[in-house]
């Protein structure tokens, strides 16, 4: 009769530690949501910043705010949404904290798309071909995945992951190898480094849907992946088959990253770094995970950004090499901690 008490108190303890974490990363993006608007070339003060959001039509502030940095920095924050809630659901679904989106070949295929598009010169044809590229790219990673994974479990879907993420990055390569300009080569290489700046609204209005797809399709397999986290027999005597748990994550993974890279061009590591932080938050159950890291994930890109802009000395750093070069060290770290508790 007494050793419910302790499991009901860990359980209470978990709550209150997932909602402080909550509230505490709402109040940190809404913080660097805040800053992100009021930092650029122009000095534009909190007030004016205030008054250009209240007033669209001021032909300064308004234009500044409204045209240039919200789109970015909303954008910057919808991305990283994804990435870490497609990272979470992707450990969830492999139980493995090592996976993350890029895992499926996804980022690679959507990477792969934009670049065809620049190879073949329609980039320059009208403003979305490039993100229009980028998606179906990514649709075709998903139908390659289907096709080689079939029915199997979870180590095919791996295993066709890598097959078409290496197949991507090789065409990749072979684009960059034979392009005869070298001035699309650069761009082509710059747009690969993944950034936020210069987009515009009709980036944000193309990738929405497909990120709020994406993201309802995963929100939606929370039930599965906890089910799924007592074993694939339990889950499926629960009522959760794992085929259409890992359905779900798969495409949703592919709408949801797909759209982002096809937007922002490669930005790792988030959907890696998120999930791991705040899983001991939430007692590494997936179903608490996935909105934390959602949120997590945007709060930690919108700062990301920030450093870019407030850090560069010369030319602005690339959004995707900034996460790079904090993601990198961690995993190895992450990778180490794994070995010293296998030995």
């Amino acid at each position: 009769m007494k050793s419910p008490e302790p499991q009901c108190e860990g359980a209470a303890d978990q709550r209150s530690y997932a909602g402080a974490a909550a509230t505490l990363l709402t109040g940190l993006a809404v913080l660097l949501f805040a800053i992100s608007l009021t930092t650029g070339p122009a000095q534009l003060s909190l007030l004016a910043t205030f008054k250009g959001l209240l007033d669209p039509a001021d032909p300064v502030a308004g234009l500044i705010v409204w045209e240039i940095r919200l789109p970015r920095t909303l954008l910057a924050f919808l991305l990283g949404t994804v990435l870490g809630l497609s990272g979470a659901a992707l450990q969830g679904l492999l139980r493995n904290p090592l996976a993350e989106p890029g895992l499926l070949g996804v980022s690679p295929a959507a990477a792969f798309g934009a670049v065809a598009v620049f190879y073949s010169g329609l980039a320059g044809s009208f403003a979305l071909a490039l993100p229009l590229g980028g998606i179906v790219g990514a649709g075709v990673a998903v139908l390659l995945l289907q096709l080689l994974a079939g029915r199997g479990g979870v180590l095919t879907l791996i295993l066709a992951g890598v097959a078409v993420s290496s197949f991507a990055g090789a065409l990749t390569s072979l684009a960059l190898n034979l392009s005869p300009n070298p001035f699309a080569t650069s761009e082509i290489v710059f747009w690969l480094l993944g950034s936020v700046a210069d987009r515009s609204w009709q980036q944000v209005a193309l990738a929405l849907p497909f990120l709020v797809l994406g993201s309802g399709l995963l929100l939606s397999a929370t039930r599965g992946l906890e089910a799924l986290s007592l074993g694939e027999e339990a889950a499926a005597t629960l009522g959760h088959p794992p085929k259409r748990t890992r359905r779900m994550v798969v495409f949703g993974t592919a709408l949801a990253v797909g759209a982002a890279t096809a937007v922002a061009g490669a930005i790792g590591f988030v959907g890696l770094i998120v999930p791991h932080l705040l899983r001991p938050l939430v007692g590494h159950r997936p179903g608490r995970l996935l909105p934390l890291a959602a949120l997590g994930g945007g709060t930690l890109l919108l700062a990301a950004d920030l450093c870019v802009r407030l850090l560069s000395p010369g030319p602005e750093l690339k959004l995707g090499v900034v996460t790079a070069l904090v993601g990198a060290p961690f995993f190895l770290l992450l990778l180490l901690r794994l070995r010293r508790e296998i030995a």
